[in-house]
């Protein structure tokens, strides 16, 4: 008999205990009061959710965007997969006619960085944000027909955050019109460079420009970096990839070293600084702080992404927990076919307590991500008329913001991870692979501890100003309005008197504003008068980092939904009035998580913190019933979702299994390593029960 080991394990077609999840979340969904689809076009818009759609059915057909192995794959799979993605997305662009929207949908479908992914996101805006009409054409052009693929070299073995510490040099050789770029030690390899390893033939370097003997700093050149007709190395250049990651194992990420390589003087990025050619003089930009554009603008978009990191997860864990069942609430049972049955683990408070604040934190994140969106493109406006005023602002706000958002989001999705209980471990769930492919952003483009120390030197530098009254009022600039109304009226005290009166949007923005202003006025009296040095107030410097931008979302949360005209409209009342639970419970959350700042402010009394903490529990309640609908407003398909718990038609269990399924391990009945790692000690046990029996038998026949 000859045995086939080549036959996969299957699960008997058995259903799952009742009652079945879709009927658990048709339940929820009924509950809802307000228009779903309404509040989807509301988030997104008609337009964009039409093309997500037509773009999804595309998205779904191609082999090439298929993630049914995406949990199983080593990393060369991951890579290969990732390359023949990014290929293909290109040729369905053309062939479909997309625009830059459609084709930003379906990277945001596809919901895995690839080896293209820093080409679009870093190494594009940069050449479109700091190139000089020669350039656009040289470089810009190439690389938006993908004639050429980038990425952004700036992070060093030795030097992140600290952009001025950076190592590699380009020096200005005036014989040749050339700069030598060069890697003075073995902590000046850049390191980390996301597409770098292998797939990038060109980079922006971040490298000291060395003319006429100074130094000015970093400044970006675009390198090319390997062959054009073979992709190896050029002469010069060592590079090549890091190796696995905690997660992100998609993307090639890369080192390069530089051997006094030389570039032709057009490589120098020339918009804004400038070096003569044949002379090396160093003409400065017109101000400082425009290249703060580029990195404002991705600080922006990470915020932006903040929002749907929660979606995602708070999505998965939300259907779930509606569907999940455990234990028998007995002074509130549940009831199916006349049967008492366990309760869904939704029902629980710590459980909403758990996931609720959570989802306000996303919508909160989507008016806050929009809000710098519209800012941003008002200050680009702004500064090509020669307006920088409100660019400090901004540039302070991306840096707190960014840093508090992806707090939040990593903080949530591992919650969410763990209110799934046992089978939130499983990749299946989509929480696990998820969680360390966003871990990254805690810490790129600025590491979140450092930023907070560059939003709190504006602050402080602002409360000065105020002090002394030199500060420029502005419609844009909410800083200097609360930091004015502190010093007018420091020792304001809230007036709440009952739970509700903490649903006051008014008493809330001034309970942030005040916290804020209270926390900034402490530090720079240390600073000042005190004479405490920086790194002695870190602890307080993100401290106060984070109540400013706590501020700022709680008013674009607040101040959104009493001044949107569509939010106005009639038809819209029971999805304001949704939203406005969400905003007060996102701001209640927060004020309880953080009470010890606003007692210590004198601002609210102890009493006041046990009416606070009790509607929280109340908004708990009235949320609930709205909750499941509140995620499926997210409008996110679970071709983007990839989980087993978090599907639309409630099958988590058939889901879980069908998955367990297409586990490698389980296409074969006898593992590889049965026959020299298990067998020897079971033929051995065997024989040893054997020799016994036989010895038994010989002994019985005397």
């Amino acid at each position: 008999m000859t045995f086939n080991n080549n036959v996969p394990t299957k699960f008997p077609k058995l259903q799952p205990r009742g009652p079945p999840g879709e009927l658990f979340l048709a339940n929820e969904r009924a509950k809802g009061t307000f228009d779903v689809n309404g509040l989807s076009r509301f988030i997104y818009g008609e337009k964009w959710l039409q093309k997500m759609g037509r773009v999804l059915e595309i998205m779904e057909t191609e082999p090439a965007f298929d993630k049914t192995n995406r949990y199983y794959q080593s990393r060369k799979d991951k890579i290969a997969s990732s390359l023949r993605k990014d290929k293909r997305i290109i040729e369905v662009a053309q062939e479909q006619n997309w625009d830059e929207t459609d084709v930003q949908i379906a990277n945001f479908l596809y919901d895995q960085s690839t080896p293209f992914t820093l080409h679009y996101n870093m190494f594009i805006p940069t050449l479109k944000n700091q190139t000089t009409d020669e350039q656009k054409k040289l470089f810009l052009e190439r690389a938006l027909k993908h004639e050429i693929i980038g990425c952004y070299a700036q992070t060093e073995l030795g030097h992140g955050s600290n952009v001025q510490g950076l190592e590699t040099t380009a020096t200005y050789i005036p014989e040749t019109n050339e700069f030598e770029l060069h890697s003075p030690t073995l902590t000046s390899a850049k390191w980390w460079i996301g597409g770098l390893g292998k797939a990038a033939n060109h980079a922006i370097v971040m490298a000291r420009l060395i003319t006429n003997g100074k130094d000015y700093g970093p400044h970006p050149f675009c390198v090319q970096i390997r062959s054009l007709k073979d992709h190896h190395p050029l002469p010069g250049i060592t590079v090549g990839d890091v190796g696995p990651k905690f997660g992100f194992n998609s993307v090639d990420n890369g080192f390069i070293m530089f051997d006094h390589y030389r570039i032709p003087h057009i490589a120098f990025l020339a918009k804004y600084s400038k070096v003569k050619a044949g002379t090396g003089e160093y003409i400065k930009p017109p101000n400082a702080k425009l290249s703060y554009g580029t990195m404002v603008y991705v600080r922006a978009n990470i915020v932006l992404g903040s929002q749907y990191a929660l979606a995602k997860a708070t999505t998965i864990a939300i259907r779930y927990s509606a569907i999940r069942q455990q234990f028998v609430d007995t002074a509130n049972p549940r009831k199916w076919n006349n049967k008492v049955i366990e309760t869904p683990v939704l029902d629980y408070t710590m459980q909403q307590y758990r996931l609720l604040p959570a989802v306000a934190a996303a919508y909160a994140c989507f008016f806050t991500g929009r809000e710098m969106m519209r800012l941003y493109n008002l200050n680009q406006e702004a500064m090509q008329k020669g307006n920088f005023s409100l660019l400090a602002d901004l540039h302070a706000s991306s840096s707190g913001l960014k840093s508090l958002t992806t707090t939040m989001a990593i903080d949530a999705i591992e919650d969410c991870r763990r209110a799934c209980g046992g089978h939130g471990y499983s990749m299946f769930s989509g929480l696990g692979q998820f969680y360390q492919d966003y871990l990254p952003n805690v810490t790129w483009e600025g590491d979140n501890y450092i930023l907070t120390q560059q939003t709190a030197r504006y602050l402080l530098k602002t409360f000065r100003n105020v002090v002394a009254g030199k500060a420029e009022q502005s419609e844009y600039n909410h800083t200097v309005r609360y930091l004015t109304q502190f010093m007018e009226n420091p020792k304001s005290k809230c007036p709440a008197t009952t739970s509700t009166d903490f649903l006051n949007p008014e008493l809330i923005l001034s309970a942030f504003g005040f916290r804020a202003a209270f926390s900034i006025a402490k530090v720079a009296e240390q600073i000042d008068r005190d004479g405490r040095s920086w790194n002695s107030m870190l602890v307080e410097i993100s401290r106060i980092s984070k109540a400013h931008c706590q501020f700022i979302i709680v008013r674009n949360f607040i101040v959104t939904l009493q001044n949107d005209e569509q939010l106005s409209k009639p038809e819209n009342r029971s999805m304001l009035r949704v939203l406005r639970l969400l905003a007060s419970l996102f701001a209640l959350h927060i004020m309880e998580k953080e009470l010890s700042e606003f007692l210590v402010s004198g601002y609210l009394t102890p009493e006041q913190c046990a009416l606070l903490k009790q509607q929280v529990i109340e908004l708990l309640e009235e949320v609930r019933p709205e909750v499941v609908s509140l995620v499926d407003a997210f409008a996110l398909p679970d071709y983007y979702l990839h989980s087993a718990l978090g599907r639309y038609d409630g099958k988590v269990y058939e889901a879980m299994t069908e998955m367990a399924e297409r586990e490698p391990l389980n296409h074969t009945l006898v593992v590889d390593g049965y026959e020299e790692c298990i067998k020897p000690f079971v033929v051995k046990r065997q024989r040893s029960i054997e020799e016994n029996q036989q010895q038994q038998l010989q002994h019985a026949k005397f």
